[in-house]
């Protein structure tokens, strides 16, 4: 079994639940269909990532249930579902049970960032050979990847998660406690109308 984990953070493509505030633009069955077409082109990039590096892929997901994912994502895949509390919650949670497990290095991301790639994602675990602590930071001021390679939980604790603040917190609370940290290329998520341009730039 691959000692590396990616965990990707999901839901299933229910209109009116997915992408919610996207809606005003796209409308709800529009922006189900983009959640499920960018959740789409992340799984290209991590097979394209599989091809160069074993490791193990969980998706942790929100809405339906374990039978509708695997038609949609596939049956070769380790599903568990988020469950309650808040994202720092669940990405703990995540986090701790990977590595409970006994793997070397985890890494989470979402689905909402088009530009990131295989490669990055091979840095990514790289970065973890030298460095406690592995950040993407987004340009809204949060992460689209986070990675450990041992259980620090205050990392997710006393974060206001999906602010602006998240980034610079999370980089605080790691100076306290002196870990050793990498980052990567600053990325955009695609959350709000005004960034559909980014994924409309991808599929020109």
């Amino acid at each position: 079994m691959p000692l590396d984990r990616l965990i990707i953070f999901t839901r299933y493509p229910e209109a009116g639940k997915a992408k919610t505030r996207l809606i005003p633009a796209l409308g709800a069955e529009g922006a189900a269909m983009l959640h499920r077409q960018m959740t789409d082109h992340t799984f290209v990039q991590v097979q394209r990532l599989q091809f160069q590096h074993p490791i193990c892929v969980e998706v942790r997901f929100a809405g339906g249930d374990r039978d509708l994912m695997q038609r949609w994502l596939g049956t070769d895949l380790m599903y568990t579902v988020q469950g309650e509390g808040d994202l720092g919650d669940r990405m703990g949670r995540s986090l701790q049970s990977a590595l409970n497990a006994g793997v070397d290095r985890v890494l989470i991301i979402g689905t909402d960032c088009p530009d990131l790639t295989a490669s990055l994602l091979e840095q990514a675990f790289c970065e973890l050979e030298q460095h406690d602590l592995v950040l993407g930071p987004a340009s809204d001021g949060g992460y689209y990847l986070i990675g450990i390679r041992r259980w620090i939980p205050r990392l997710f604790r006393g974060i206001a998660w999906s602010t602006a603040s998240v980034l610079e917190r999370t980089l605080a609370i790691a100076a306290e406690l002196s870990l050793s940290v990498a980052l990567l290329p600053v990325l955009s998520d695609v959350d709000y109308p005004a960034d559909l341009e980014i994924w409309e730039r991808m599929n020109r």
